[in-house]
């Protein structure tokens, strides 16, 4: 048995073998089921000790299987939607011995990434992606008369309600170009799915006449290839009996010109081998329903919370006990979940108050709420676009909508937040979460431009807190009724650094900073959870007999004018800091301060610098990008010691 190095796993006999898709083709079919278990199995004894997203990827086992062993991949395109399942993939694509790496620092990405291997066709880790770059794909192989390639979307129900899948899907049918667009069917994205599609979804799976007649017709459709030059009248004929057979079990695909196919056993893999071989000889736009469980093949997946084991962290994975570290004394809580019991004490003090998130519930704790008040509370599906529109719509009618979304989410909604919310200046709170680096999930979800994105909008109001403290208070101060329009707090993954974080409510009065520590020669301004290190730096410099001005901005917009004149008028060297892109961030905002009121001191600007960072544990992050406790710490020494050079010379 081959031992994986670095990994100290046995791969099973088979996959011990597979590589790449060309030694999974040396199988026999009827050894692709124990091939499946192996896979599974392999999986399971690397996550459980390394980490990641499980649930997914076990999920689609056996379609990732099928999928590498009837196409020609990477010559026939395969394009995964969001990433979190796609772990099979990376492990038969020749990145087996890496694997053990996923997430980690330096090591392989925890979703497909182009620059990683030419089996990652499209960089993912986003929704509903897939079918507009297969699509794209499609018809640049029509374009270059290239007819024997494939191009195949695996899409997951949850994504498919977003407004892109939608908009893909419209077009791919009358494009008419060869794309096979999987539908895994499991219920689920992150939290359990919500909406009419859902239901829809769950009406084909459970109609008997539609399968019934659907199954019929299969075997003729799939030998379409064999009945020579009638093929496309017969076709026809064939699927004008569908319809009429169906009478009113009418179908959305088919409505939008996709042949439809399924829902099958997405856990059949000779099955799914076999149909794919056959939906290889249909041209044109074809939608294979598979249903699909997820975390099938490992018991405690399959038998406890499908949410938890999304991404459980580490896990005994012969007891399927969780394992977490338990501190020895009371520990800050998560951000988010100050968000989630904060916006509950607030909704009870204001029955206007709403909350709304696109399908992160939990991510976000906003489940709190939907607990509490579910008449008050909702999840939208994954449609950020919809989320904050909505959210605009509910604030023309007086009430308070806290619209909580991933910062790096909330790119995909951002014209909806210029032209639905601060255009017509309503008040609606953007809870920003995740904003700045994001640890393992890599460059997708790094929340590194909100800053940016929102200081240059007219009427947008951009805070951070330093701690959950500030958290709780500025959301108290954004649903006030004196307080003007579209307001956004943004605030980091994990935990804080208050234990008693949970006081009375306090107002805090829009574009206010707040001096922390008074200094001689050098000051701070950060902005947000970053404060925490320049805190934990300045401790360290007081120990040395250096003094250090701390100043704690709280908004990047409006900012406090008042301050920085102190701040400028005492201090000839400052720091900006922050856990968000340099270029336009909050530190260029303390630049145009400068330049229009004729300050002129040196300014050294940290955080996140003009290119795209990738994953790895957030102070290897925080390190990588410069603005770690102790290259804050550096940076005050050597600023100073220029200042002593230039008075020795």
């Amino acid at each position: 048995m081959e031992i994986v190095k670095g990994s100290g796993v046995v791969p099973g006999e088979l996959l011990a073998k597979v590589n790449s898709p060309a030694d999974l083709k040396k199988l026999n079919e009827n050894q692709l089921e124990q091939f499946c278990k192996e896979l599974r199995q392999y999986i399971i004894d690397i996550v459980s000790t390394k980490g990641g997203h499980f649930g997914a990827s076990l999920g689609v086992v056996e379609l990732t299987t099928a999928i590498h062993y009837v196409y020609n991949t990477p010559y026939d395109q395969l394009v995964w939607d969001v990433g979190h399942q796609a772990y099979g993939h990376k492990i038969i694509t020749g990145r087996k011995n890496l694997f053990h790496t996923n997430r980690i620092y330096k090591g392989i990405s925890g979703f497909p990434k182009r620059s990683e291997s030419e089996y990652d066709t499209f960089g993912v880790g986003h929704s509903s992606t897939s079918i507009g770059a297969a699509l794209g794909m499609a018809v640049a192989s029509k374009y270059n008369n290239i007819k024997d390639k494939q191009h195949i979307a695996v899409i997951g129900d949850g994504s498919m309600t977003a407004g892109m899948a939608f908009e893909a899907l419209n077009h791919a049918g009358s494009a008419n170009a060869n794309i096979l667009v999987v539908l895994n069917d499991n219920c689920m994205s992150i939290d359990p799915n919500v909406g009419a599609l859902r239901d829809y979804l769950t009406d084909i799976t459970t109609s008997h006449t539609y399968n019934k007649t659907k199954d019929k017709v299969w075997e003729l459709l799939g030998k379409i290839s064999k009945f020579g030059p009638n093929a496309q009248e017969i076709a026809s004929k064939i699927e004008n009996a569908v319809k009429t057979s169906l009478l009113n079990q009418s179908n959305l695909f088919e409505s939008l010109k996709f042949r439809y196919f399924g829902p099958i056993d997405g856990h059949d893999v000779e099955r799914l081998t076999k149909i794919m071989r056959d939906l290889k000889d249909i041209p044109g736009p074809k939608i294979l329903h598979v249903l699909t469980q997820k975390g099938k093949g490992y018991q405690f997946s399959e038998e406890g919370n499908p949410t938890i084991w999304h991404a459980p962290g580490l896990f005994n994975k012969d007891t399927g006990e969780i394992i977490k570290v338990i501190p020895t004394s009371p520990q800050p809580p998560k951000y988010q979940d100050v968000f989630g019991h904060t916006i509950v004490e607030l909704a009870e003090l204001n029955k206007k108050i709403m909350g709304v998130t696109p399908a992160m519930p939990s991510g976000c704790s906003l489940n709190i709420m939907m607990k509490a008040m579910p008449d008050r509370a909702f999840d939208v599906g994954i449609a950020e676009q919809h989320a904050v529109t909505f959210s605009a719509g509910l604030a023309t009618q007086g009430l308070v909508p806290f619209c909580n979304i991933y910062s790096s989410f909330m790119q995909r909604a951002y014209d909806q937040v210029v032209h639905d919310v601060a255009l017509q200046n309503l008040k609606v709170i953007f809870c920003l979460d995740r904003g700045g680096l994001a640890g393992a999930d890599g460059p997708t979800h790094h929340g590194a431009f909100d800053i940016t994105y929102f200081r240059c909008i007219p009427n947008m109001i951009v805070s951070a807190p330093m701690n959950e403290e500030e958290l709780r208070n500025l959301m108290f101060t954004a649903q006030l009724d004196e307080t003007p329009g579209c307001f956004s707090i943004r605030y980091p993954r994990g935990n804080g650094v208050m234990v008693d974080w949970k006081t009375p409510f306090q107002k805090i009065e829009v574009g206010k900073g707040r001096k922390l520590k008074d200094g001689k020669e050098i000051a701070i301004l950060s902005l947000g959870h970053p404060g925490n290190f320049a805190a934990n730096a300045i401790t360290k410099l007081e120990e040395e007999g250096i003094t250090v001005g701390h100043y704690d901005l709280r908004f990047a917009k409006p900012l406090d004018e008042a301050m920085l004149h102190e701040v400028f008028s005492k201090y000839k060297k400052v720091i900006t800091l922050e856990d968000g892109c340099i270029m336009g961030g909050v530190g260029s905002a303390i630049l145009e301060f400068m330049a229009d009121n004729g300050y002129v001191s040196q300014v050294k600007r940290m955080g996140i610098p003009d290119r795209f960072i990738e994953h790895g544990e957030p102070i290897e992050l925080y390190e990588e990008c410069g603005f770690s406790p102790v290259q804050i710490y550096i940076e005050v020494k050597e600023m100073l010691a220029e200042k002593k050079k230039a008075l020795v010379g």
